[in-house]
């Protein structure tokens, strides 16, 4: 498999392992509360590049992306049915984020919370989710999709 795309991966799971965003967890921190978060940083990384970039490139990063999470989830130890089931949910999430981020840009706090909340349902404090997410989305914009190809990114 080529690793073409192993620096926006890696990127997104720095991202994800932002001890800020457990913080105020109910629960435990879990694969499946990280894995949320990586789905939301690479949601908005997609809406951010995908209507400036070329949509095969694009699809290639989606692919990449879904294929190593299908690995992880391999290393946990779940068997191949198992593993169907699971990325096939993951991707339903996936997808229901893109559609309730699709336009952030535009949505007032309030609703921004209601967004985060369908998603992070165990979190005491999400504001600080809306801000940080918030934050992400204005770095995506000042960085060019090739620099997290080769990366080089602007924090």
């Amino acid at each position: 498999m080529s690793t073409k795309y192993i620096n926006i991966y890696n990127n997104l799971i720095i991202l994800t392992r932002n001890k800020e965003l457990y913080k105020d967890f109910k629960s435990q921190d879990t694969f499946s509360d990280r894995l949320i978060f990586f789905l939301l940083h690479f949601a908005f990384f997609l809406k951010i590049y995908k209507k400036d970039n070329d949509k095969e490139l694009m699809q290639e990063i989606y692919d990449y992306i879904f294929r190593q999470i299908e690995l992880s989830i391999r290393e946990i130890g779940y068997g191949d049915q198992s593993i169907n089931k699971k990325m096939k949910d993951y991707l339903n999430l996936f997808y229901a984020m893109i559609n309730e981020i699709h336009d952030w840009d535009i949505l007032e706090t309030k609703t921004r919370i209601s967004v985060l909340s369908k998603f992070l349902d165990n979190r005491d404090n999400i504001d600080y989710l809306v801000e940080y997410f918030e934050k992400y989305r204005l770095n995506l914009l000042k960085n060019t999709l090739n620099s997290y190809i080769k990366g080089v990114i602007k924090h």
